[in-house]
């Protein structure tokens, strides 16, 4: 199954580090990132799932509920999370699917056959309260991802989730942003009271507007 932005993403029942699951209700009213790992007890593996516990306020601070996935058993998940702790100084605070019969790996497509027949790729999505995808990222085994680059797509996500703006390349959050090209420019000025940059007819900056 391939899934793409905008698509409802497949609910699941599953075992993880902290108990039994329903992914709907896990989430509730948050925004989700459900993230899949090749293996436990891998170096890259162990790095990420390390850096996500360190970032836990920030995920916290937007509202995220985090959730890993391993085709790995619940025993060794739990052996493995105590490596983590101990190795990169952290207490991973966040449920990790014991997904033995890869049901929530071919719900969401995470087992690309020409990398592994067996294990995931690193697969990430992010879905919003709506429980769409909004976002999909993937990375092979043997590259780490960029959970900062996470946390910044998440920014933006949510800011024009609630804004008629867009935000450019290489933005990062309190950095102007564009203004959608469907508002006029009698409309932005109203809309966005702090100002409006036209560079182009096309391209129009205005200051984040939720600041």
């Amino acid at each position: 199954m391939s899934l793409r932005l905008g698509d409802i993403a497949p609910n699941f029942k599953a075992k993880t580090t902290a108990g039994d699951i329903d992914f709907y209700d896990y989430l509730g009213n948050s925004w989700g990132v459900l993230f899949s790992h090749p293996a436990d007890f891998t170096p890259v593996c162990t790095t990420e799932l390390g850096k996500t516990a360190f970032l836990n306020n920030e995920f916290a601070k937007r509202n995220v509920k985090v959730l890993a996935v391993s085709v790995d058993p619940l025993d060794k998940h739990i052996g493995w999370v105590k490596d983590i702790n101990e190795t990169q100084n952290v207490e991973v605070n966040f449920p990790i699917i014991a997904d033995e019969d890869r049901t929530v790996a071919n719900l969401y497509g995470m087992i690309h056959p020409n990398a592994s027949e067996t294990f995931t790729v690193r697969s990430l999505f992010v879905i919003g309260p709506d429980k769409k995808v909004k976002l999909t990222i993937t990375y092979p085994a043997s590259t780490g991802r960029n959970f900062y680059e996470v946390l910044r797509v998440i920014d933006s996500l949510q800011l024009t989730a609630n804004f008629s703006v867009s935000t450019p390349a290489d933005w990062k959050p309190t950095e102007d942003v564009i203004i959608a090209p469907s508002i006029s420019n009698e409309d932005a000025a109203i809309k966005f009271p702090k100002g409006v940059k036209i560079v182009k007819p096309y391209l129009r900056y205005t200051p984040q507007p939720n600041l």
